[in-house]
């Protein structure tokens, strides 16, 4: 059984912070993907997803733009 995420958010960077948007959002945190091409918030499961231009950069050995 798999459960979706209830908002999923096109990054183009692997750090991403996450505070649960709106007023009733949570404390601000900061989510690292790794290697991995997504990762989700322990806070309101919202996923972060690496898009495909960051992805094929990533592949090709580029530095990411901070």
């Amino acid at each position: 059984m798999s459960i979706e995420a209830p908002e999923t958010i096109v990054v183009n960077r692997t750090r991403v912070a996450c505070d649960g948007g709106g007023a009733l959002g949570h404390p601000k945190v900061y989510l690292e993907m790794g290697k991995a091409d997504f990762v989700e918030c322990g806070y309101c499961d919202r996923r972060f997803v690496l898009g495909p231009e960051a992805i094929a950069a990533r592949e090709k050995g580029e530095a990411e733009a901070h």
